[in-house]
């Protein structure tokens, strides 16, 4: 995947659901279709922890059901990493599980920035983000 589309509301929401968990690391998925971002659904991040990210379980079961009954696609993961790094760690990495974009949105002078990855074979490439208005 080159891009994945989302609109300026939806990086409103994921920054704000980030911003609410620091300093500890919160998580999400984003469903949608062909590249394109529909919705975000914010997932309780039950590692607690400020340097790693484990969704909730069976709220992330419930994600993907609401995804399937709403002819959605899982089309990326997002999860923040308040201290840094601005790329996917060693562990995101590691703990990949989904062919899908993994979004990490990072804190550098109190701003929020989201950068988009695709990881595979224990290597990642940068996914070009486009942000737009909602039609």
């Amino acid at each position: 995947m080159r891009s994945l589309t989302l609109s300026t509301k939806h990086l409103q929401q994921m920054i704000a659901h980030v911003d609410s968990r620091a300093p500890l690391e919160a998580c999400g998925l984003l469903a949608g279709k062909d590249s394109q971002v529909k919705t975000v659904i914010e997932v309780t991040n039950q590692a607690q922890s400020p340097a790693r990210f484990v969704m909730e379980p069976i709220e992330q079961l419930h994600a993907f059901e609401w995804i399937d009954s709403q002819d959605l696609e899982l089309v990326a993961i997002f999860h923040s990493h308040p201290a840094g790094p601005e790329t996917v760690s060693p562990t995101d990495i590691a703990d990949s599980a989904y062919d899908v974009v993994q979004i990490v949105l990072s804190r550098a002078d109190n701003a929020w920035r989201a950068r988009g990855f695709w990881i595979e074979n224990g290597a990642y490439t940068e996914v070009a983000l486009k942000f737009s208005n909602p039609p």
